[in-house]
């Protein structure tokens, strides 16, 4: 018999603390139960800068860092930062995390959480095996980071039918979400494309997946359907995380356009969504021009 717990059960259930570790029920996911008014905090990925992470071809050195970013996002005042995983030293060791969140607490930025790359259709074995560690790991130094959420991708199908991709992916996200549970970290599994291209696909995984450490991290500009803002309105009550594109792309225009501020943040305001959105900069104008005037607009429309 499968048993199921709201969300609206879990959290009027409480925390039983058993041997130092949080019990929680599992249960399939629903949409998040939040009372009150809408609550937007901004925040900017480390992802927008991408470029200036990694040394100069020449040798030069990187011009960002953490700790440079972190200021970054102080001088812009940003709420929040999310330190996208792949621009910390590959073997980073945990001592340097805690420096990184001391210096973002001096700064006054909170980190709103981080993002790995992975991929959970891939068919059992040595890649699948280490793809599921390597997001274990990433709990565990998002706990020290003191990130509450990190952004998961779904996976593409690699040629198999579509049901064992989405079994796979479930498996995996149940395997994560157990350990991310004890680390109080949520686990937001993104709209991006592969078996997740589409808002009922990425609905069905997570609306099945059994723990309440799941929900959505919505990507404002990557679905590419015949109306994307009905898909990210169909979304949001799921939404742990958002992050804000500034483009958007229906099917069968050739490149992105635009996106309407005032539209997507108010489709987040009639979830009653309360939450970070990171600004995730993906256009091709230099964004140590372009991220200030975007995050201005944000904040216009985030209150």
């Amino acid at each position: 018999m499968r048993i199921t717990t709201s969300r609206r059960q879990f959290l009027g259930a409480g925390m039983t603390v058993a041997a130092g570790a949080l019990v929680l029920p599992a249960g399939a996911v629903e949409p998040f139960v939040r009372t009150g008014p809408p609550r937007i905090r901004l925040a900017l990925a480390a992802y927008s800068f991408r470029d200036d992470f990694a040394p100069g071809k020449d040798g030069t050195p990187a011009r960002l860092d953490m700790f440079r970013f972190l200021d970054y996002c102080a001088e812009q005042g940003c709420d929040g930062a999310e330190l996208t995983s792949y621009y910390f030293p590959e073997q980073v060791a945990d001592a340097e995390l805690a420096r990184v969140r001391r210096h973002a607490h001096v700064r006054g930025v909170t980190v709103s959480g981080t993002a790995v790359g992975n991929d959970f259709c891939l068919p059992p074995g040595p890649k699948r095996t280490a793809d599921i560690a390597d997001v274990k790991e990433w709990i565990r130094k998002a706990a020290i980071l003191g990130a509450p959420h990190i952004r998961v991708f779904a996976g593409s199908a690699h040629g198999q039918p579509p049901e064992v991709a989405r079994r796979l992916c479930i498996e995996a996200l149940e395997d994560c979400a157990a350990e991310a549970g004890k680390h109080g970290i949520l686990l937001g599994i993104e709209n991006h494309g592969g078996i997740v291209a589409e808002a009922d696909a990425l609905l069905d995984i997570v609306r099945t997946v059994q723990s309440p450490w799941v929900g959505i991290n919505l990507d404002t500009g990557n679905f590419h359907t015949d109306d994307p803002y009905a898909d990210l309105a169909k979304c949001a009550p799921y939404a742990v995380n958002v992050q804000f594109k500034g483009k958007i792309s229906p099917r069968g225009q050739k490149q992105a356009g635009p996106a309407d501020f005032a539209r997507t943040f108010r489709i987040l305001k009639e979830a009653h969504y309360q939450g970070w959105v990171a600004l995730e900069y993906e256009m091709t104008e230099d964004p140590w021009k372009r991220v200030p005037a975007m995050l201005q607009e944000m904040r216009a429309h985030s209150t």
